[in-house]
């Protein structure tokens, strides 16, 4: 496991939220403390703390079986990206209005990367630039509330998002819709930058359904 500045409980608790929200673990499973703490090489202390806070987060519930699986369903899904629809616009127009211009550099150096690993169709790097491209925006917002309500439910789709960058049609034309968002933030251009990204976040959710038909 990556070791950072950061408690063994909290690598735990990071480690099985995006295993779970990966799909590793299947809807309806049953972990048991005994088996993680085997298969993670650590005691059931960080363990248990790591399984208190996904109960907390509903992706997993306890039951008279045991520690079960909940993940994300499709109605959870559908929820998800009806509250990023409805306030990811914001969150472009609070960038426009408060992003310096360093802000805007980084963005287009993600947007560069994004451009990069499209071209080579490397489905993980295009995934992780296309969430940095999101986060950055979160950020220049300048609004903590914005940034960690949008980078949670963002980080709730990833399974679904990798999906989507892994067909390369898919992929360019997220990339196309970034460019559009990144010129219209770099023109200042708040009410332009607010309908694009609606329209992106639009576009993949009905990408999504398409995939799943």
């Amino acid at each position: 496991m990556e070791h950072r500045n950061i408690s063994i409980a909290d690598q735990i608790f990071e480690k099985l939220e995006k295993d779970i929200l990966i799909g590793e673990y299947s809807r309806g499973e049953i972990l048991t403390e005994s088996k993680l703490s085997e298969n993670l090489g650590v005691s059931r202390t960080p363990i248990r703390e790591a399984l208190r806070r996904l109960e907390q987060e509903h992706i997993i519930e306890m039951s008279s079986k045991g520690i079960v699986v909940v993940g994300i369903s499709k109605e959870d899904i559908d929820m998800i990206y009806e509250m990023r629809v409805r306030i990811e616009g914001l969150a472009a127009r609070s960038a426009v209005e408060n992003a310096s211009e360093e802000d805007i550099k980084e963005l287009r150096d993600i947007l560069s990367l994004q451009e990069f690993y499209t071209h080579k169709e490397e489905a993980d790097n295009i995934k992780n630039a296309d969430s940095d491209f999101h986060k950055k925006i979160y950020s220049m917002s300048k609004s903590v509330t914005l940034r960690d309500a949008l980078t949670d439910l963002h980080k709730k789709v990833i399974k679904f998002r990798r999906a989507s960058v892994s067909n390369h049609s898919r992929a360019k034309n997220a990339l196309d819709e970034h460019m559009s968002i990144y010129n219209a933030i770099a023109e200042r251009n708040a009410d332009l930058a607010e309908s694009l990204i609606v329209k992106h976040v639009e576009n993949a959710r009905n990408r999504l359904k398409e995939s799943n038909n």
